[in-house]
């Protein structure tokens, strides 16, 4: 499933200028736990409850919970001698809209984030987070069913989708069948396997044709000698 049909685009974007304690207060309002960094449109940084932790842990705090309430207290942290700008990630790993979530995924897993900026253009069009990408694998069943049976039987194997009957329970896929060769069982299992929400696929299909061997009832023919014409 490609970023732009998983990700956030109503974005809420933060100056490098702006107070931490304005920053904390709008992660609050919005129950986020991250903001892109952004001058003049262009995505300078991003600053996360990460950011704020490294701040306070300057003065010996221990207690995560309750650490941005602390920052918009009026006494608190004086945050207002401090700017998103001082404490931000500059180093943002972003990703393009048309990339897969699953490349999504992998950089949030290598670079330990949990949201990724989406540029297009250079310039932020959405956020994906981890909660995001989770919503592919909640799928309803019978919506992978229907994308079975219309998209990779119909349209990719152009077989009849009547062939194979399909049960799905959370995910966990059943395929009842005869089809016409063994290499189309083994292209619709992969395929399935594959599947945004499939958990498991489990084959009960059977063929009429093995094509996938071919035996060789004579050994190679020896060359022929060379003629002198």
């Amino acid at each position: 499933m490609r970023i732009r049909d998983l990700m956030t685009t109503d974005v809420i974007t933060v100056g490098p200028d702006s107070s931490l304690k304005e920053a904390a207060r709008r992660m609050l309002a919005d129950g986020l736990s991250g903001l892109p960094v952004t001058d003049e449109g262009r995505l300078v940084g991003i600053i996360s409850e990460a950011d704020f932790l490294a701040t306070e842990a300057e003065r010996g705090a221990r207690k995560r919970a309750g650490l941005l309430r602390l920052f918009v207290r009026e006494n608190g942290v004086p945050s207002h001698q401090r700017t998103v700008g001082d404490v931000m990630t500059h180093n943002v790993q972003t990703v393009s809209p048309d990339a897969s979530h699953v490349d999504a995924a992998r950089m949030m897993e290598v670079n330990r984030v949990k949201r990724l900026p989406v540029l297009e253009e250079g310039a932020v069009v959405g956020l994906i987070s981890r909660s995001d990408i989770l919503r592919t694998f909640v799928r309803p069943d019978q919506e992978i069913v229907e994308e079975i049976r219309v998209n990779v039987m119909r349209k990719v194997m152009w077989v009849d989708p009547e062939r194979v009957a399909i049960t799905c329970d959370d995910g966990n896929l059943v395929l009842v069948g005869n089809m016409e060769t063994k290499s189309d069982v083994e292209l619709l299992v992969e395929l399935t396997k594959r599947l945004d929400g499939v958990a498991s696929v489990e084959s009960r299909l059977t063929w009429e044709i093995d094509n996938t061997e071919f035996a060789m009832t004579d050994g190679p023919r020896p060359p022929y000698p060379k003629r002198n014409w």
